[in-house]
Formats: C-alpha cells, structure tokens, sequence
C-alpha cells in the first residue's frame, strides 16, 4: 500500500491510501497521523477510493487512530471509500464510529462543523458486492425446475449451470445470501422451488477479511424466503475442508473482535 500526506491550509490534512490494506502497513499509517499531530494537525481525512482490499487489523487500526485523533481534541473522517471498503465497513459497523463521506468535499465540510450535502452511510453498495456462486449437487432435479422458465436457461450437462447471489452473513456454521433469478425467468416461488430445503449445493465464496480468493464448501439449504425480487437463502456447511473451516474460524474471530472493539 502506498500512503501520501497531502496539508491543507495548515488546519487538516488528506491521507490518500492506495493498493492492499493489510496487517503489514498498520504502523505505516500510524506514523504519518503521529507527524501530523506532532505538526498541529488534527483534522485528518482518509480518502480510500483506491484501496482494493482492507483486513481486520487495519480496520482495528482506524478505530484506535480515530479515537487517538479524538483525545487529542481533533477529527478523523473517511472519504471516498471504495466499493470493496464501503461493503465491509457497513458489515462491521464501523460507520457507526468513523463518519464517512461521498467526496473530498463533505469530508473537508464535516470536519470544520459545516453542512454536509451527502454521507455515504445507508449508501447503495457499487458492483464490486460479495457473491456466492452456487451450483447444484442434483443437476437432473434443477434441469426440471428450470425447464418451467419462460426463459431458456443455460443447462449444458452435469457442471452446466450456477447461479450467483449476493452475500449475506458467513460464519463457522454457514452462511446467507439473496438470488434474484439471474438469466432463469424465474418468479421467486419458482427460485424457492429450486433452492427448497434440504437441497445440496456446492458453493463459492469470498470472505471479506482474507485476501485468499473463493472458498469452497458443500451446504444443505436449512432456510429459504420469498422476497419481491428474488429469494433469500440460508445454507448451513457440510463436509468442509480443514483449511476452508481454518478460514472460517478466522474470519469469525475477526468479526467477533472488531464489533467488541466498536463496542
């Protein structure tokens, strides 16, 4: 990650991050607030339209940095949050401690007590959204299902078709995510035929925290809901992998530990 301090008018400063977030460039960044306050500047903008990916001890480190920033009598804000960013930060709640704004602007305005035109909390999240790419361990039951859409589904054979949702929670035991029906045709009581209970699939997922790519695990559906759009689905893991499950328990340690540090 690179980090570049930019003053402005002597009062705040803009800390621009760019590239990977991670464990490694924590005490970066606490070194350049540490010479900014030693400076007299205590109105500190982080602008993260560019950082790609961000873990857990960094998020950790933004909390103590705000808090840091805080007792000295200044403020800490977020501008720009990539996508990515933006996604995690609101799964974790940290948006309930650091204010974070839609520009350069807000943020600048938020700090000497302006108004604020925009703020990104509540925001829509922009298209890099987790996903879940599912696909089914009975294909001759799907092909069934989706011969009844009144669009032509892509089935090509045994490994022929997947669908990909919107991630929801994940933890040890399994995870969530909504589907809107994709290219199907599907209506959302058709969808919850197809996703019904006790049906096997083979997922596909990102955890938010571990840069590692997509995990794989076998789940069993243990709840489905019809929504207006599409379906919501709650798959519980089966039959994981020692490093998939090391995973999981990690990436759960780190959720658990950042929401007791946000209190």
């Amino acid at each position: 990650m690179h980090i570049t301090v930019e003053p402005s008018g002597g009062d705040h400063a803009f800390l621009h991050l760019r590239g990977d977030f991670d464990t490694f460039y924590v005490t970066s960044l606490q070194k350049e607030i540490d010479q900014l306050q030693k400076a007299g500047i205590r109105k500190l903008a982080l602008n993260l339209r560019l950082v790609r990916f961000i873990n857990s001890s960094a998020m950790g480190a933004l909390i103590k940095a705000s808090k840091q920033v805080s007792a000295a009598g200044g403020k800490l804000v977020i501008a720009r949050p990539s996508p990515f960013c933006r996604d995690i930060f609101s799964k974790v709640g940290l948006d309930r401690v650091i204010k974070i704004y839609e520009s350069e602007e807000d943020a600048v305005a938020a700090l000497h007590g302006g108004a604020v035109a925009t703020a990104a909390r509540g925001a829509a999240v922009a298209e890099e959204e987790s996903s879940v790419l599912f696909s089914p361990l009975d294909m001759e039951r799907v092909k069934v299902i989706l011969t009844q859409s009144s669009v032509q589904a892509p089935v090509t054979g045994a490994e022929g078709w997947s669908g990909a949702g919107r991630m929801g929670n994940v933890d040890e035991q399994g995870l969530s995510f909504t589907w809107n029906g994709g290219e199907t045709g599907l209506a959302p009581f058709a969808m919850a035929q197809l996703l019904a209970m006790g049906t096997r699939w083979k997922l596909q997922f990102r955890l938010p925290l571990l840069q590692k790519g997509f995990l794989k695990a076998p789940g069993l559906v243990s709840e489905i809901s019809e929504r207006a759009d599409g379906v919501r689905v709650s798959v519980r893991f089966q039959e994981l992998e020692e490093a998939t499950a090391k995973a999981l328990r990690q990436y759960a340690e780190d959720m658990r530990n950042l929401k007791k540090e946000l209190g």
